[in-house]
């Protein structure tokens, strides 16, 4: 074997490497299901006290949306991490060349992953904008009855004896 080879070969170690990136980003995407898991029971309540709000309806729909992308970034991480540890088995067996290529499917599962990840962080800002909108309406309605309740009753003392 050629000594470009060698030094081209897969050794376990370089699989190895990927395990602590892909338990990290594994446990990011659990914390992130369970944020989400948590306000939907909270958005539950909500819907089941007032379910006219055309806020949470669109919150719902995101949700839905969102739960679908972590459902799908935490399966792409899983397939990364076992094509991961497959390739380490492959190397064992040296099997190099079925061991290459299952790096390389790790590798891009674990991109497929971050790629939906972003998506999902992308549809998150959305469901705070439309949060935050939903807010800024309520306060502007407020206003603008606060600011019609005084000039009602300041009419109403002009017109008083």
């Amino acid at each position: 074997m050629s000594l470009e080879r060698k030094l081209k070969m897969l050794t376990i170690t370089t699989p190895a490497l990927l395990f602590p990136a892909i338990s990290l980003i594994m446990l990011a995407y659990t914390n992130r299901f369970l944020a989400l898991a948590s306000l939907v029971r909270s958005l539950h309540a909500k819907y089941l006290e007032n379910n006219q709000s055309g806020v949470i309806h669109g919150q719902i729909k995101n949700l839905r949306y969102r739960l679908r992308l972590i459902k799908y970034m935490q399966a792409y991480g899983v397939l990364s991490f076992v094509a991961c540890v497959i390739c380490m088995l492959f190397i064992f067996m040296e099997w190099l060349f079925w061991a290459e290529m299952l790096f390389g499917l790790s590798l891009i599962f674990f991109t497929v992953s971050l790629i939906i990840s972003l998506m999902e962080i992308q549809k998150s800002t959305t469901a705070l904008e439309l949060e935050l909108s939903n807010m800024e309406e309520n306060r502007e309605n407020s206003s603008f009855v606060k600011y019609l309740k005084k000039k009602l009753d300041k009419k109403d003392k002009d017109i008083s004896p």
